[in-house]
């Protein structure tokens, strides 16, 4: 029993021995385990710092580029000296230990913090801009009004306005306002020429006393003022271009209108209402009324637009308050009324392509407004070419037409081009000459009025109704 009882202790030994054994390696295998995992970890790192040195260099240009754009937003010429001179004299100075750059450096840079504190604080007040009328006559004044309320109860700094006028700035300052106060400006606007002007939108401008640093505020919308080319008074609808309910008589005969001519002898296909019967008991023949044809007098005013054709700014300028005043006159007097000016077409192209570009005409404002951004070119198409457009359009159906041009385009050329429509359309020629005295002549049977300034189309039209 005692021998049977130590094989058992030899047994369970040997049983601890190998428990041992496999708990050592399953230890050592424990211990290799991370080893093998270590490259990996490695990697994780790398990948984790590469991601926070991007994060860090995006964070960096991120905040470079705002401060270059505040920069560029609020220091203004001399800021940027003062800078210059902040970071210089410090930079120089201080490693050195000299006196001489150090005080202007710190003087600058004392400079630059006093107008940064300047820029802080809200705006409080509003900023409002009143225009007479959107629409103004060439060379006529022009105000604006400019509003200034404080809002708040605290007195206000004074501040600068900018206001852009067209390609200009013009600049106001804003007083020293208490709480609840209102200041107003009246502020000239610049229209000498016909054009479109851009006003605003107007900007509040906060600055220190040296002007080295500044903050804009936006307040108003962008306006845009038309300035319309001068135009003349012309009398009513000159005799030729009298209108009516029905329309206007031609010189073409019909056997039924309601525009009497004469009388003639009755004709086969005559209708027998047109019997004039008191005639025929005179005569002893049947005699009927003739009539001339009615048409609703429809007028083209034809203004060119090609460059070659005009001396200078001012004959062209000229010719357009000339074609302005002939349709505003034709509106008024509620004509039918189309206004045809050049359309750009290369030179290349006009004899395959021809085109006219329409002017509103419902209304004297739109029409002016159309006239306001017109404007000539090499590439525009001639008075002739318009002239063909119209000629050969049935649709237009046009009774009267204006051809207006410059003093380059000659005689010979304005007969050919006035020749183009038919016999039954009246044909006036506007030619504008500064160097010529105004006067009404006639190329063949076609009245031409010959301008120096715009005022003369009253004159000669004036004269036309007479003779």
């Amino acid at each position: 029993m005692a021998k049977h009882g130590k094989r058992k202790t030899f047994t369970e030994a040997v049983s601890a021995e190998e428990t041992v054994n496999k708990t050592e390696t399953r230890l050592d295998t424990e211990t290799v385990t991370p080893t093998s995992r270590q490259p990996w970890s490695f990697s994780r790192i790398r990948s984790r710092l590469s991601l926070m040195r991007a994060a860090s260099g995006h964070a960096i240009s991120s905040a470079s580029k705002r401060g270059r754009d505040w920069l560029n937003e609020h220091i203004t010429t001399p800021g940027y000296v003062a800078l210059f001179l902040a970071l210089i004299g410090l930079a120089i100075g201080i490693p050195l230990g000299l006196p001489e750059w150090i005080f202007p450096g710190f003087l600058a840079l004392f400079l630059l913090l006093i107008a940064l504190l300047f820029l802080f604080g809200g705006n409080n007040y509003d900023v409002d801009m009143g225009l007479r009328d959107e629409h103004v006559v060439a060379g006529e004044p022009l105000t604006a009004t400019v509003t200034v309320t404080n809002n708040s109860r605290r007195f206000t700094l004074p501040g600068i306005l900018e206001i852009p006028i067209g390609d200009k700035i013009a600049q106001t300052e804003v007083p020293l306002l208490a709480g609840g106060a209102v200041n107003e400006q009246e502020l000239a606007i610049p229209a000498h020429k016909r054009g479109l002007i851009d006003i605003g939108p107007i900007r509040s401008v906060r600055t220190d006393p040296l002007n080295l640093l500044h903050r804009d505020v936006q307040w108003t919308d962008k306006h845009t003022l038309y300035v319309h080319p001068k135009t003349a008074i012309l009398p009513v609808t000159a005799r030729g271009f009298m209108r009516d309910l029905e329309g206007t008589p031609s010189a073409q005969l019909v056997t039924d209108d309601i525009s009497f001519h004469a009388i003639r002898e009755y004709m086969p296909g005559d209708s027998p209402r047109n019997i004039h019967w008191k005639t025929t008991a005179k005569t002893g023949n049947l005699m009927v009324r003739q009539f001339e044809e009615t048409r609703k007098s429809t007028v083209g005013v034809l203004l060119s637009l090609a460059e070659a054709e005009y001396l200078d700014e001012e004959e062209f300028e000229i010719a357009v308050s000339a074609a302005a005043s002939l349709a505003v006159r034709f509106i008024r007097d509620h004509q039918e009324i189309d206004v045809l000016v050049s359309k750009e077409v290369p030179e290349e192209a006009r004899q395959h392509f021809s085109a006219a570009h329409r002017l509103a005409t419902h209304s004297p404002i739109a029409c002016l407004n159309d006239f306001t951004i017109i404007d000539h070119g090499i590439d525009m198409m001639t008075l002739d070419d318009i002239a063909r457009v119209c000629a050969h359009n049935v649709d237009m159906n046009l009774s009267n037409v204006f051809l207006v041009t410059g003093s380059r385009t000659s005689l010979r050329s304005l007969q050919i081009t006035a020749e183009q429509f038919a016999s039954d359309v009246a044909v006036t020629i506007v030619r504008v000459d500064v160097e010529t005295r105004p006067n009404l002549r006639f190329i063949s049977h076609i009245p031409m009025f010959t301008l120096g300034a715009v005022d003369d189309l009253r004159y000669l039209m004036s004269k036309a109704v007479q003779s």
